[in-house]
């Protein structure tokens, strides 16, 4: 009986290239001069420009992580860590340069805008070039901007909340993150604002060999509620580009948060993004993230329960193909009484792809009551594909309630023929079991939006059962 083959996400329209023009672009390499330069054509406050420079001691005194994929062909004297597009910040689509509104168009965003978002950001290369919220939010205090524009008009919330949640001296790659950072999105839901329709950011690389590292800063006060979506993309080039974003969420009691990511990046990109949230009293992130392209990933969200009552959920899935290597997961840290998580992890590998599900579930001394379970389920689509599952879980006390469950196994050649059976072609059945497998991220998203979920996912199958 052969085997069941599954081909590669058709990646078409995520491949367009346009041609690297820009405005302003860096000489490759990782030095206090280029950081000053960086700074300078950021117009940054004086605050800013001295983190940058510290975030690079602090990158030149740490090591690259000892487990994990191999990250030794990453030079940063081949990257260019920042590339200035010929573009301003738009707030009409129409002013958008052509080349640049063209390849967004193909991707679908402004679509998506007009159905099913209440704002939109749109960043290409290292700075944004569209921004936009429906007036009805702007009236009810919603803050929705780029980076830049909350340093220069909400300097006081930026510099109380910029990497307090994630420090530079997390890791190597959060170190060079603060120093090279450019472009991303802050947002702040004033207390008791519900934002009904979800808040959107895409991230674009378009130039090779080169860098993003978009900062998003989300805050929610108490009692307000926000569905955040976040999509990234870039085209296949033959050397090694770099993303190091990094994501920072604070929700404050009784607040909830929805954060949604769908990471798309080319072959060709080290995808080593930081994201974590600090959760307020009886508050709630909810994590949905799926996991495409790229030749590496090293991406592990990570929600902090500080306030009693406290919740979060993960919803995860990771699909890697021939030459990729995606090292994800999930790390919770459960700081007070009658906190609650729940990690649903799924990923799926085929011709040599290698996907490792890496976990971290710390109930300390005093989160007495807390509920925790973790599932993690492999579908490996054929003999040579990887799947390794590497969960810690550090409990501290006795007062908890606790589960972790873990599956790995093949496409059923069984299933298929059952399927068959009942009158589904072979490409069908086999359709419908990976579909079935991945339904609970793609269900997770707004109908309007998962156009591009649904591509990712929607894998043309062959092969024959003989």
């Amino acid at each position: 009986m052969s085997k069941s083959k599954v081909k590669d996400i058709d990646r078409n329209i995520y491949d367009i290239k346009n041609k690297d023009e820009y405005d302003f672009k860096v000489k490759k390499g990782l030095t206090k001069e280029i950081i000053e330069e960086i700074s300078e054509q950021k117009n940054d406050p004086q605050w800013m420009r001295e983190f940058r420079l510290n975030a690079l001691e602090v990158y030149n005194k740490l090591e690259l992580p000892t487990w994990g994929p191999d990250l030794s062909e990453l030079d940063m004297n081949e990257i260019a860590t920042y590339v200035r597009p010929k573009s301003k910040l738009n707030t009409s689509w129409d002013e958008v340069p052509e080349d640049i509104k063209t390849t967004f168009d193909k991707l679908g965003i402004p679509e998506a805008e007009k159905k099913s978002l209440a704002g939109v950001g749109a960043q290409y290369d290292s700075e944004v070039v569209y921004h936009s919220m429906k007036e009805e939010l702007i009236k009810q205090g919603v803050v929705y901007t780029d980076m830049e524009t909350a340093i220069k008009e909400y300097p006081k919330l930026v510099k109380e909340h910029f990497m307090k949640c994630v420090p530079v001296y997390d890791h190597k790659f959060v170190a060079l993150h603060g120093a090279v950072w450019s472009g991303g999105s802050f947002v702040y839901v004033p207390k008791g604002v519900k934002v009904d329709i979800p808040l959107q950011s895409y991230f674009r690389l378009n130039s090779p060999e080169s860098g993003q590292f978009e900062h998003t800063l989300i805050i929610v006060d108490e009692g307000a509620s926000l569905h955040f979506i976040e999509g990234c993309s870039a085209p296949k080039y033959n050397k090694i580009n770099l993303h190091a974003g990094c994501v920072e969420l604070f929700v404050k009691d009784n607040a909830y948060l929805r954060y949604s990511t769908i990471e798309n990046w080319s072959k060709n990109m080290l995808n080593l993004n930081t994201k974590k949230a600090i959760i307020g009293k009886n508050a709630q992130v909810d994590w949905v993230s799926g996991s495409f392209g790229s030749k590496i990933s090293m991406l592990y969200p990570m929600s902090i329960l500080n306030g009693e009552g406290s919740k979060t959920e993960y919803t995860g899935i990771s699909f890697a193909g021939k030459g990729q290597n995606l090292d994800t997961g999930f790390k919770v840290v459960h700081n007070a009484p009658n906190t609650s998580s729940v990690i649903n992890a799924k990923s799926i590998s085929k011709s040599d792809g290698k996907c490792t599900y890496r976990s971290l579930v710390r109930i300390n001394e005093n989160a007495k009551n807390t509920k925790s379970s973790v599932s993690c389920e492999s579908l490996m689509l054929d003999d040579t594909s990887i799947s390794d599952t590497i969960p810690v879980n550090d409990i501290k006390t006795d007062e908890v309630e606790f589960s972790h469950e873990a599956k790995i196994g093949k496409i059923s050649d069984k299933a298929i023929f059952y399927l068959m059976s009942r009158g589904l072609s072979e490409e069908d059945a086999k359709a419908m079991i990976v579909r079935g497998f991945a339904y609970p991220i793609s269900k997770e998203l707004p109908v309007e939006y998962a156009a591009e979920m649904n591509n990712l996912i929607n894998l043309e199958l062959e092969g024959a059962i003989g």
